[in-house]
């Protein structure tokens, strides 16, 4: 049987983890905050790593899901001495393409091997297990940590050599920005015109118009609600990514820096809240029309 640990139980990775455990593979994990990683070795039965290195040890393949690059770098630089020979390391974060290679060059040095597989569906699908998971690697790599991915996600596209998965991840995230500024400025502007708008959504979604984050963000957003799904500082951290590899291809992307901007202009503390928070700065705008 795989021997699978997990590395960063946020609400994206907690969920993904258990989903491990149902499978039969989780044999352990390790936190930042070590209570959460007690906690699920209390579910679980797995292990409460004391390090990152004690956990790589005992695992054929190590899944990381942590908020930024420079701590997929420092996880990295912690297992690579660590690993089993053959071990292959599958990061779940949002990172730049170019930290994907990085750390998979430190990884080879070592005989062990990693697979860059960002996954997009929001805590919902991390819950149910049915992540889009967008991979990029070896295939042999692939291959050997499949039933890892297969009990995290309901799709696994594999996409090219290293550093393709978190491009397809950016690609995501700004059509994830577009949905968010098109959906929320759409029901304010369909609020100011009085319209009912639980009816409104059924109308919408029914027709051309009509798209998972309406659907289920619709309902809630209009109710003043904005159950946490997928944090707007994690978006907008993503969204710099974007930025700077839009840049390197010498261009600015009117989704991407509009939406940071809005971002920006959400009241405080927003960045904990769930990107269809958005909706309140464009209803202000009907709201300040009507002074």
């Amino acid at each position: 049987m795989l021997r699978v640990g997990f590395i960063g139980l946020g609400a994206m990775g907690l969920p993904m983890a258990l989903n491990l455990h149902r499978a039969g593979l989780l044999v352990g994990a390790w936190n930042r905050t070590r209570a959460r990683a007690e906690a699920l070795a209390a579910e679980t039965g797995a292990t409460a790593a004391a390090n990152p290195a004690e956990l790589a040890a005992g695992c054929d393949v190590l899944v990381t899901c942590v908020s930024a690059d420079d701590d997929l770098l420092e996880v990295i630089d912690a297992v690579a001495p660590a690993l089993p020979a053959g071990a292959v390391v599958v990061d779940c974060s949002t990172v730049a393409a170019a930290t994907a290679r990085a750390a998979a060059a430190k990884l080879a040095a070592v005989g062990a091997g990693f697979l860059d597989c960002p996954v997009s569906g929001g805590t919902e699908g991390a819950a149910a297990g049915t992540l889009s998971i967008m991979v990029g690697g070896d295939e042999t790599h692939l291959a050997a940590a499949r039933p890892a991915l297969e009990a995290m996600g309901g799709s696994i596209v594999h996409l090219g050599p290293v550093g393709a998965g978190q491009a397809a991840k950016a690609t995501n995230q700004i059509m994830v920005a577009g949905i968010n500024q098109a959906v929320t400025e759409a029901l304010a502007f369909g609020r100011a015109q009085g319209l009912p708008m639980d009816r409104l959504i059924t109308a919408l979604e029914q027709g051309a118009a009509g798209n998972w984050f309406l659907s289920r963000r619709g309902p809630t957003m209009i109710r003043g609600e904005y159950p946490l799904g997928f944090k707007v500082g994690l978006h907008a951290k993503d969204l710099e990514i974007c930025r700077r590899m839009a840049a390197e291809l010498g261009v600015k992307l009117p989704v991407v820096e509009m939406t940071l901007l809005h971002y920006a202009r959400l009241p405080a503390p927003s960045a904990d809240e769930d990107i269809s928070a958005l909706f309140r700065l464009k209803s202000d705008m009907f709201d300040a029309s009507d002074d």
